[in-house]
């Protein structure tokens, strides 16, 4: 049996690299751990960290094809983050003008959780912890 321990990172492709690594950085509060520009490639690469965790690989390439990406999409669902205040986290993003789904009730665990989109319309989910 394979043993895996952790999840080692994400990996996002963006279509604008200074709007998504202003996302991710200044309104998601991720920090960087590198950037990387890889002139052979013409692509840049972030390694973001939360709370002094890699999770996460920005990168950017010329025209990347677009695909499907809703919550009921075949493939990757959404990437989740863990809050402790789900109402502060919805009000700190609406400030920002990035626009939440009603918060519901997951029906298994009783928390609260909402969906929102990245600056590429990836899905990406707060649940409280």
């Amino acid at each position: 049996m394979l043993k895996l321990t952790s999840v080692h990172h994400i990996a996002i492709i963006c279509s604008d690299y200074q709007i998504s690594k202003h996302f991710y950085t200044e309104i998601l509060g991720l920090s960087v751990l590198g950037e990387y520009f890889r002139a052979e490639r013409q692509s840049y690469k972030l390694d973001l960290a939360l709370n002094d965790h890699y999770v996460i690989e920005l990168f950017s390439f010329p025209n990347p094809p677009k695909r499907p990406s809703r919550p009921e999409a075949l493939g990757l669902r959404h990437l989740a983050f863990a809050v402790a205040d789900i109402d502060a986290a919805v009000s700190h993003l609406t400030e920002q003008g990035v626009m939440t789904e009603p918060i519901r009730v997951d029906e298994h665990t009783g928390r609260r959780f909402t969906f929102f989109a990245d600056p590429d319309d990836l899905p990406l989910e707060l649940y409280e912890a």
